[in-house]
């Protein structure tokens, strides 16, 4: 029997990117067209609009850059929710954001980090289907390319209740292979879901990429 879950979207984007030397979060996306006045967008606005179309609403996690990136959320249609203490990690970033997921009464959540361009909106088309039509026994879809798993991942109920009874320290790779039995990773062909974007010689690459 097929499930319906009701969605919500979270951004994982509390980082302090002491890599890049600048939030990531606020990186231009899609960079300028040669002739055009500069884009306003960026990964965190790109990637609002991404998940917006796929889920009844977007929650942002951030942490010391709050003031930055909050305006941005809103002018977007996404909400904020602060990590109090984003030292602890990402995964302490993920509890606090599926918190909110389930104070909304939501019970799934497609899941992404704010430090890449978002994939394309067919990619998450593709990954819900697949966990609409999964059986009970699958807790989360999470992409695949040639071998590499990435974002965004969706998850349900029961593998949301098991990220929120870990301790803030574990890591939500550590959790995927303890309850691997319950995880259908989809191929897909998006060159996003596997890209990581952590340092300026990173964000360059991109831009070549795509130019």
């Amino acid at each position: 029997m097929a499930r319906s879950p009701s969605f919500a979207g979270v951004i994982l984007a509390a980082g302090e990117s002491s890599r890049m030397g600048t939030d990531k979060a606020l990186l231009p996306w899609p960079p300028k067209v040669e002739g055009q006045l500069p884009s306003k967008n960026t990964f965190l606005s790109a990637a609002i609009r991404s998940l917006l179309l796929t889920t009844d609403f977007v929650v942002v996690v951030a942490g010391k850059n709050e003031a930055e990136l909050a305006p941005i959320a809103y002018a977007n249609g996404a909400s904020v929710v602060i990590n109090p203490d984003p030292s602890r990690g990402q995964f302490s970033s993920l509890q606090v954001g599926l918190q909110d997921v389930l104070s909304h009464g939501r019970d799934a959540a497609v899941i992404t980090l704010v430090d890449r361009p978002p994939v394309d909106s067919e990619t998450v088309h593709l990954l819900r289907d697949a966990f609409e039509a999964a059986p009970q026994e699958v807790w989360a879809v999470v992409p695949e390319l040639a071998g590499k798993h990435g974002h965004p991942y969706l998850v349900g109920r029961e593998l949301i209740e098991v990220f929120l009874q870990a301790l803030p320290t574990a890591s939500a790779r550590d959790v995927e292979h303890r309850y691997q039995d319950h995880i259908q990773y989809i191929e897909v062909s998006d060159p996003f879901v596997a890209l990581n974007i952590n340092t300026p010689d990173d964000y360059a690459a991109l831009l070549m990429r795509i130019s």
